[in-house]
């Protein structure tokens, strides 16, 4: 079945994943199979009925259920070696309860939660019971060396027999579990045929779980090793599901007058430059509609041409993912085939502006074998397998040597519409001002101190000096918020750290070369510079930030200056004991800390500071995440669930220690892929809570489960960060919290259903 250089390459993976224990010998795997029968088998589940059934099925919340059994064990009794189906809503196993009421729930005609009975819940149980015990008898009764036939006979039988659970990816599973000679653990139809292209197979024809699956046994006897071996050597060596894009090399005037740009430069790249920026484009609803109303303004056409741009434009720059294959298309012939190595950007310069970085992994030029997508720019292939084939051959063959990848460049900063009043957190900051004249903003890393602080003042300080937010401001009025290189703008900042003192905040000599000598000169620090500048200009309002405020010596460095920093005693002099000088701060000068709570509770600050200062608590806030999941796990419920275990298991001041929403964020926005929610885990989030438990291992066991630990060396398993372990590593990361599927954000989530879509057809309606 498999061509020579597939099955080497795979069984040269199978040599080094054996060598390094990766792979499940065959005794355990059948220790494995039989404890799952002995819980879970047809024989056990023909004996249970009404409420035990019920429970022993579909308790979600059970450690003893099927259900949990399917998604979530994995210690030494039952691992998480058999294909994962983690991800989504309660939704997909047509019946769950409610955590927080006991209710059982299943989705109505329109896929909305729908509250039932016990009774109306044990019927379902039942319906589910019997289909699992008719699927069987049917698996039984399949050949062992099974043809296509004889699965797609498999596949009609089960649609007919088996409905509500042979379709789910849980009834598949179960099977699987069940069936281990006759069923791949590949647990989607997507994925299945995902694989097979990889081996360079054209799937089998027909639709359904069961239809690919002959291939697979096949394919498993031919290596000479288990299915879950097989399924295991697979994820490593083809790595995750990723999409295919044809992408157009012409702006229309010259064909590929695009391409030496695109291949030189490591990057593919779209026109529409009229429509700007695009870094804000999510594939949603109402992005979609702004995208159209910039198309609409600038790039008059029907309605039917302006809908099919839009579904381009928000499938280059939303949909399209790191790991994406684009191929660089004249017509109907390729001309390159790249990796996408990261996210979005944006070039003004260019008329191509709109860009993702590539690798190329095949420069070979050959035709189509079906025509797709020939008159749009940008079209994902996913009609015509035998399209995706032949990508598959030219890259896992290349005739033409690849070009060495060149990162595209950088996103510019464009200018974005502020209201003229603050609102949300430079609101609060605001406030706090008008009331104090002094603020710091708290709270636990991650929670966007920083950014929130320098916002609040750039804006303040543009609104009051010239009458609009800063980021309508052109380019002298902004360097004279911001200072420029010089700092000495309306906004000036700092960082306290333990060698800052009274000589850089307020005033004191400093050692400088004069006549080939040292000589120790008065100079003023940063905060007498700014009151002085703030008496000469009465009509601006002037902001010095100071980061990470509680890292200095606080009564050190303001020293007397705590006098007179109140509002109320604003204007009156103090004679400065270095210079002399008597000193004022103006009323006109506000003063924004930052204060990372990880490091110092404020209660430990000194309490006549903490009355001249008003507090801004900026906690992890995941409403920030609302509607955002990442391979299925919804960030905002996964992140909270994070944080209660944190709680629960830190110990003292635990409240503190948690973990920020601005982990799960990029540029503002949130984490959109697996890539980037992967290097958040692995760089960030994970070497926190280990400082935290550091010397706990039971507590960093409790925070973050036994899937994604090393138990034996007490360590993070730092080998499901790579290529092909990403449905494993989804998996561990739901593992100590399956209760989120659960949650309203995931089952709104999943109600509203499906990918953004995409332009199939050859229409016309390509780029201007």
């Amino acid at each position: 079945m498999l061509e020579p250089s597939v099955k080497q390459r795979i069984q040269e993976r199978c040599q080094q994943m054996n060598a390094e224990g990766k792979l499940l010998p065959r005794p355990q795997l059948e220790q494995f199979y039989k404890t799952f029968r002995d819980r879970f088998g047809p024989d056990k589940l023909a004996s249970l009925d009404g409420e035990a059934l019920l429970e022993t099925m579909h308790a979600h919340g059970s450690k003893d259920s099927l259900v949990y059994w399917i998604e979530f064990k994995n210690d030494d009794e039952f691992p998480a070696q058999f294909g994962s189906i983690s991800g989504g809503s309660a939704f997909k196993f047509g019946l769950f309860r409610r955590k927080e009421t006991g209710t059982w729930v299943t989705a109505d005609e329109t896929n909305n939660a729908k509250d039932i009975s016990v009774e109306e819940a044990v019927v379902i149980a039942r319906k589910h019971r019997d289909q699992l015990l008719r699927g069987v008898e049917h698996l039984r009764r399949l050949p062992g060396n099974g043809a296509d036939d004889d699965y797609r006979r498999l596949q009609e039988a089960l649609d007919r027999d088996a409905p509500d659970v042979s379709d789910l990816s849980w009834g598949h599973k179960y099977f699987s579990l069940l069936f281990p000679d006759k069923l791949d653990e590949l647990h989607s139809p997507d994925l299945q045929r995902f694989h097979l292209l990889k081996l360079l197979q054209t799937p089998p024809p027909g639709k359904g779980r069961y239809t690919c699956a002959g291939r697979f046994v096949a394919a498993a006897a031919e290596v000479g090793v288990p299915m879950n071996s097989l399924m295991a050597l697979l994820y490593v060596v083809n790595g995750r599901k990723h999409r295919y894009w044809r992408v157009g090399t012409s702006d229309g005037s010259a064909p590929r007058n695009r391409w030496a740009m695109m291949k030189d430069g490591g990057l593919v790249a779209v026109g529409w430059p009229a429509v700007g920026d695009l870094s804000d484009v999510e594939a949603t609803k109402e992005s979609r509609e702004r995208v159209q109303q910039r198309l609409t303004s600038n790039y008059p056409n029907t309605p039917q041409a302006t809908g099919r741009a839009v579904t381009q434009i928000v499938n280059f720059v939303a949909t399209m993912e790191e790991g994406d294959y684009v191929l660089p298309s004249d017509g109907g012939t390729v001309i390159g085939v790249g990796r996408v190595t990261g996210p979005y950007t944006y070039d003004p310069a260019s008329d191509f502006p709109h860009r993702r970085p590539v690798t190329w992994l095949s420069l070979d030029e050959w035709k189509m074998p079906e025509s797709e997508g020939l008159q749009t720019t940008v079209h994902e292939i996913k009609k015509y397998p035998a399209n995706i084939l032949e990508v598959e051959r030219h890259v896992q063959t290349p005739t033409a040597p690849a070009a060495v990848a060149i990162s595209a460049s950088p996103p510019a900063q464009h200018p974005r519409g502020q209201p003229p009043r603050l609102d949300g957190v430079p609101g609060r900051v605001q406030a706090v001002l008008d009331r104090k004249s002094q603020c710091i903003l708290y709270g636990p890393p991650g929670t966007g101190k920083t950014y929130w602080a320098e916002r609040a003042a750039l804006d303040l300080a543009a609104h009051w000096a010239f009458g609009k937010p800063f980021d309508r401001l052109a380019e002298g009025d902004r360097q004279a918020v911001t200072g420029g290189d010089a700092g000495a703008g309306l906004v000036r900042l700092c960082c306290f750290h333990p060698a800052y003192g009274y000589e850089d905040f307020i005033e004191g000599y400093r050692p400088e070369p004069a006549g080939g000598q040292i000589a120790f000169r008065l100079r003023d620090g940063l905060f007498k510079r700014t009151c002085r500048d703030a008496e000469q200009a009465p009509d601006r309002k002037f902001f010095v930030l100071v980061d990470e405020i509680n890292r200095g010596d606080i009564p050190r460095i303001f020293g007397e200056l705590l006098t007179v920093l109140e509002k109320d005693k604003r204007g009156k002099a103090v004679v400065l004991p270095v210079s002399g000088e008597r000193f004022r701060v103006p009323p006109n000068v506000y003063l924004i800390g930052t204060m990372n709570t990880a490091d110092r509770s404020i209660s430990l600050l000194d309490a006549a500071l903490r009355r001249r200062f008003g507090f801004v608590e900026l906690m992890p806030d995941a409403a920030v995440l609302k509607g955002h999941a990442v391979e299925g796990i919804p960030l905002g419920p996964w992140l909270e669930a994070l944080n209660r275990r944190i709680c629960a298991h830190v110990g003292r001041d635990a409240r503190n220690l948690q973990i920020g929403h601005s982990y799960l964020l990029q540029g503002g926005r949130a984490l959109k892929d697996l890539a980037s929610f992967r290097r958040a885990l692995r760089d960030d989030i994970l070497p926190l809570v280990e400082e935290y438990c550091y010397g706990d291992f039971p507590a960093l066991q409790n925070i973050v489960g036994n899937g994604l630990l090393d138990g034996e060396n007490q360590r993070i398993r730092h080998d499901l960060f790579g290529d092909g372990q990403e449905a494993a590593l989804v998996q561990a990361l739901l593992e100590p919290c399956p209760e989120v599927l659960a949650s309203p954000a995931a089952l709104a989530s999943a109600a509203a259903g499906g990918e953004p879509p995409t332009d199939d057809g050859d229409e016309a309606g390509g780029e201007p």
